[in-house]
């Protein structure tokens, strides 16, 4: 847990002054610009200010990237006098590791910290077939999904660029991850599924991942990333065709009154509109489906009648639909559907043809399971954040 968090003999008051105190504190102590989380062309123009010619952006990336170093003396292949300098002018930043958790499964929790002194999460899902890692796009979530833990977490802001390829970066320090080009690397996906509606924070996301798929650097394909939204449908083509990532939806119902209250986003975009963004992904074919996920909740979503609407609503749709049995979270109201309803929803989707695979849970006993993020980041409103400014 994070120590700003508040003890048993510590009031909220306190907790929020401490908090506001911390992030009232210079936002980057160190005023050099940050050369993480610059594109291709950002970075070549920060050189360039200080004389350096367009090629050695590309041997800076090599070592920012590929190599993974955090200090620009590690840049061998650079002279002496040149790390020197870039030393003096720049910086390479990482989120700072508050904690780590290690599930019994192996799953990987970091509760991260940024210059601000916000936190996000980001996970760590080793397979056997593939390492997938688990990325926040946002502190806190604007959502509020009832079924979420991450949901009752107000909002607090965007993560930057840097803040968002960083929880990379801090994955490959702590997973032996570099040179990225070794063949047996355990950081094989991208999901952005942590923290936050990445399609609202596209520019942030999309800048982030166009750092990520560089396949001079981190090198991970557009194929082995995979982009989660509840249905910010006006982003959803500019994601396709900017983008071309995989596609998941966070659906988990069949009728607009049910997923109004479950995703309340819906009651912007309902079920049809959402479906037919879908069916019009740039991109979409057999080879390349979307994913939808459907979180099993015991009496809510998860009668056979659910099933047979799932599959009505998404025919004609390249489609695969991830079970998800619900991970229960401290408040959470509702319970997970037990194993045989699971399997029985599961059967009906397999007979209309649709591969149903039901999500193993991973990392329930260090929360970090799916829907089970959160930190102890908080957005103060005015009289809050003057109350504990005078405390």
């Amino acid at each position: 847990m994070s120590d700003l968090a508040a003890t048993p003999d510590t009031s909220a008051t306190e907790a929020r002054a401490e908090l506001l105190a911390f992030a009232g504190r210079p936002a980057v102590a160190d005023p050099r610009p940050d050369l993480i989380g610059l594109e291709r062309d950002a970075l070549a123009a920060a050189l360039a200010e200080i004389g350096l010619p367009k090629f050695r952006a590309g041997q800076i990336w090599h070592w920012l990237y590929h190599r993974g170093v955090t200090d620009f003396q590690a840049m061998t292949t650079l002279a002496k006098p040149l790390r020197g300098r870039l030393a003096e002018t720049f910086r390479i930043s990482r989120p700072a590791v508050v904690t780590r958790q290690d599930s019994v499964d192996g799953t990987i929790k970091w509760l991260l910290r940024f210059a601000d002194g916000n936190e996000a999460e980001a996970v760590f899902i080793p397979e056997e077939d593939r390492g997938t890692l688990c990325v926040s796009s946002q502190v806190g979530c604007t959502l509020t999904c009832s079924f979420c833990h991450t949901g009752t977490q107000r909002l607090v802001r965007n993560l930057t660029p840097a803040e968002i390829v960083g929880q990379v970066l801090v994955a490959l320090d702590h997973l032996g991850g570099y040179p990225t080009s070794q063949p047996d690397r355990r950081l094989t996906n991208i999901v952005l599924m942590g923290m936050g509606e990445p399609l609202y924070n596209f520019d942030g996301v999309a800048s982030a991942l166009r750092i990520v798929m560089d396949g001079e650097g981190i090198a991970l394909s557009k194929r082995r990333i995979t982009l989660s939204t509840s249905g910010v449908v006006p982003m959803m083509a500019r994601c396709g065709a900017e983008l071309g990532v995989n596609l998941a939806i966070s659906l988990h119902a069949t009728t607009d009154a049910v997923r109004d209250e479950l995703v309340p986003i819906n009651r912007k975009w309902p079920i049809s509109e959402l479906l037919d963004a879908c069916r019009s992904y740039p991109g979409l074919n057999n080879a390349r489906r979307i994913t939808f996920e459907y979180v099993m909740l015991a009496g809510v979503n998860d009668a056979p009648e659910d099933a047979r609407r799932l599959v009505a609503l998404i025919d004609g749709i390249p489609a695969k639909i991830n079970l998800i049995p619900f991970n229960p979270w401290p408040g959470s109201n509702y319970v997970c559907s037990d194993d045989d309803t699971i399997e029985r929803f599961a059967q009906v989707v397999l007979k209309a043809g649709y591969a149903s695979p039901v999500r193993t849970p991973r990392g329930r006993d260090i929360l970090a399971a799916c829907g089970q993020l959160k930190s102890e980041s908080a957005r103060l409103n005015r009289r809050e954040a003057r109350a504990a400014a005078a405390e």
